[in-house]
């Protein structure tokens, strides 16, 4: 298998083309080009995946892992044909001969990490904390069931925000999680939409309208579907206030609420909570937030 045909961050492939950019450099340098274009190809496949809402009934962890191998394998298949990427490269690193092939093979320069481990004899750069871009006063200009589900919720996410100090977005991207971007909600016996956009189940405290439905729990880390009563409500409106009103008013969601602008501090104290019992909630929910789909406004 040659450099050109192997899967992309392969450790064999590329310590093939270590030993190459010391024999034969121009070889070294169209095979680091084409690894090269393979995983920016990928990334561009990763990019439009996340550009749409990956949680409806057919989508599971299972699914989305299946996806990206299939997207790695569409990477290697452009990337045989080109794109134009790697003619460009090897073109800029032939001008340097061995040099650059060499730094290109990852010879000169520290080698790659594909271990997760620091490279030998090379302490860990420890990643800088991700910067937390702020929201603008609305997200615009994105389309679909997002765009109309944002646009319809956003009134009540923000005066939701002002009662928790939570920005917006945070609220209408856990609505958009437990209700697929309003596409899985919560209805009545009858049939009437009970507005539950929070999955909040109704506990002995609840004295309002009940909706007994089928749902999934994790049980002692397992996937089983068990009936549960859900609150109903006569609004979104009245949802959203009822949501910001039982985070204040409950102790064990005081770290929820001191999450400021981070969403990784949210979403994970929402699940520490215990506010869902899928194990996967707090990345879910992160993924949401976070996703291009919900900052897509941003460049509008």
């Amino acid at each position: 298998m040659t450099p050109t045909t192997s899967v992309a961050l392969d450790p064999r492939g590329l310590e093939k083309l270590r030993t190459e950019a010391n024999q034969t450099p121009d070889k070294a340098i169209r095979g680091a080009a084409k690894q090269f274009e393979t995983l920016f190809i990928n990334q561009l496949l990763k990019s439009m995946r996340d550009a749409s809402p990956q949680d409806g009934i057919m989508d599971s962890e299972q699914t989305r892992m299946y996806t990206g191998m299939l997207d790695q394998q569409l990477a290697q298949a452009m990337s045989a044909r080109g794109v134009g990427l790697a003619d460009v490269m090897v073109k800029q690193l032939s001008k340097g001969s061995g040099s650059a092939a060499a730094q290109a093979a990852g010879v000169v320069a520290p080698p790659l990490n594909l271990t997760g481990g620091a490279p030998r004899n090379q302490q860990p750069v420890q990643p800088a904390a991700p910067a937390v871009e702020p929201m603008p006063e609305k997200p615009v200009g994105m389309t679909g069931k997002a765009k109309a589900f944002i646009d319809k919720m956003w009134p009540h996410a923000v005066q939701a925000a002002k009662a928790t100090g939570l920005p917006a977005h945070f609220i209408i991207g856990q609505a958009a999680l437990e209700s697929g971007w309003g596409t899985r909600q919560i209805k009545d016996a009858d049939g009437t939409n009970s507005h539950n956009l929070f999955g909040i189940k109704a506990g002995r405290s609840w004295d309002g309208d009940v909706a007994a439905i089928k749902t999934t729990e994790y049980i002692k880390g397992v996937k089983q579907k068990v009936v549960d009563k859900f609150r109903s409500y006569a609004s979104y409106g009245e949802a959203f206030m009822d949501y910001a009103n039982m985070l204040k008013s409950n102790p064990r969601y005081s770290q929820v609420l001191e999450a400021g602008n981070d969403p990784h501090a949210f979403a994970k104290g929402l699940q520490k909570a215990g506010y869902a019992t899928d194990p996967a909630y707090a990345s879910k929910l992160t993924r949401i937030i976070t996703g291009s789909v919900m900052r897509s406004g941003l460049s509008a």
